[in-house]
């Protein structure tokens, strides 16, 4: 009995890819997860996510940019790999930071309105009462 695997016809090459085609699989899948979808892009372009982790450190520390196909990336140097996380950590608090502000814009209008309301309901009282 055979196995119809990828080594039933002997050792296959390990996949590669290229520094283009990380950031673009890194932008792509960025997109699959705000549509709910990660998963089922990482299974349709054969990517672990281990692999997804990985490019998103050397993308935030600067390494995949302007690489060309063949060039080796090896590992980040501690000091790359504090800028990656000191940005991914930047990106966090910005969005949390436009989450808050959003929400004190709809605060104050909410505020706003209610004031306006009390403030015709206490006018409407008083021309009643005359």
């Amino acid at each position: 009995m055979t196995n119809p695997g990828p080594r039933a016809g002997g050792p296959s090459r390990r996949r590669t890819f290229t520094p283009t085609e990380k950031l673009e699989l890194l932008a792509g899948y960025d997109e699959a997860i705000t549509e709910q979808k990660g998963g089922a892009y990482l299974r349709e372009h054969g990517v672990y996510s281990s692999h997804i982790t990985e490019w998103r450190k050397l993308r935030d520390a600067g390494v995949l940019e302007g690489k060309t196909a063949g060039t080796r990336l090896g590992k980040l140097s501690a000091e790359q790999a504090e800028i990656a996380r000191l940005r991914r950590q930047l990106e966090v608090s910005e969005g949390k930071r436009k989450q808050t502000e959003e929400a004190l814009d709809i605060m104050g209008k909410l505020s706003a309105f209610f004031e306006n309301a009390i403030n015709e309901s206490q006018d409407e009282a008083k021309s009643k009462k005359k």
